[in-house]
């Protein structure tokens, strides 16, 4: 009962309200303030701030772009739980988990399994495609960039999780007692959320398929496990073995990775592979492994009201 969770703190829907405004401020307005500082300093004047991402990447250096973009997310983490642990008074392992405590060993489950999943997908299609690559090996500039991103990417993607399939999936199951609607309304709009990234205005808005299909995989994640853990874990995968791999000019991670994508690229099947044949196999193996049962009625149930659960539970959970 992951949604349930957030009977364990208050959930009047003004704190919700509240909660999000603060978030927005704490994500959008305070964490780029760096950004925006580091590049009115680097350009002659405010007219001639650059707005794309391959621009601010030349004008700042990839190292320190990469980093002033995922503070960003460290302004929306802290803002986050600020809202969570202030605001609704529920304890953050509540807001992760139905267990009784953080699984870690799911998320270095989730980690490994997809990180050497995908790392050998990016090793297999260099080794059959040379020519859409160059290796861009830079010892400075790559150990560098591996340091920013064992310690912040897992803000960024863990920022990104609890907001989407943790703070909307609760406040949405909990206004409308069911588990459909915050399944699909979260999972879209994480997918939506990444539609001004540079892939998006390159590749159009058929890459979109990946994004919410990615949503909506970690949503299903989220609800069969009764948790973030395994969602935590892949998404920090993703993100990580992204940035020290492969970058290209038209991506949002403009890194100083391993290679350089300089193919020309185009929308196609390499989109629905994963979202159709690999999540898939994925969510059986996960599957297998925890044991999951009762698919319908974890993913499309109804969501108790507070009494409800409060009756099941030993009391100790509810405030009030």
């Amino acid at each position: 009962m992951y949604i349930e969770q957030a009977y364990k703190g208050f959930t009047e829907r003004w704190r919700y309200l509240v909660g999000l405004l603060i978030v927005f401020i704490g994500w959008q307005v305070l964490g780029g303030i760096p950004l925006i500082f580091a590049l009115i300093l680097k350009s002659d004047f405010m007219n001639s701030i650059p707005t794309d991402y391959g621009a601010m990447a030349e004008t700042l250096g990839l190292n320190l772009f990469f980093l002033l973009v995922l503070l960003t997310f460290l302004g929306g983490m802290v803002s986050l739980w600020f809202v969570v642990k202030f605001i609704h008074k529920l304890p953050f392992k509540d807001f992760t988990t139905s267990r009784k405590g953080i699984d870690w060993r799911r998320i270095a489950f989730s980690f490994f399994l997809w990180g050497i999943i995908s790392s050998g997908l990016v090793f297999l299609d260099v080794y059959l495609s040379p020519e859409n690559y160059e290796f861009d090996f830079n010892p400075g500039p790559f150990f560098m960039l591996v340091i920013i991103s064992v310690i912040f990417i897992p803000v960024q993607t863990s920022f990104e999780e609890y907001f989407t399939r943790g703070y909307l999936m609760q406040a949405i199951g909990i206004a409308s007692k069911n588990k459909w609607l915050p399944f699909l309304i979260s999972s879209s709009l994480f997918g939506l959320l990444h539609i001004f990234n540079p892939e998006v205005e390159k590749l159009g808005y058929g890459v979109l398929v990946y994004y919410i299909g990615t949503g909506f995989f970690l949503g299903i994640l989220t609800l069969m496990d009764e948790g973030l853990e395994l969602p935590l874990g892949f998404h920090a995968a993703n993100n990580f073995f992204t940035a020290i791999l492969v970058t290209a000019d038209w991506t949002a991670f403009q890194t100083n990775s391993l290679y350089k994508d300089v193919s020309e690229p185009v929308l196609g099947w390499d989109v629905l592979i994963p979202v159709f044949v690999v999540y898939p196999i994925l969510l059986f193996i996960f599957s297998k492994k925890y044991g999951w049962k009762n698919w319908n009625e974890r993913l499309f149930g109804k969501v108790l009201t507070k009494e409800e659960y409060v009756a099941i539970s030993d009391g100790a959970s509810d405030l009030a």
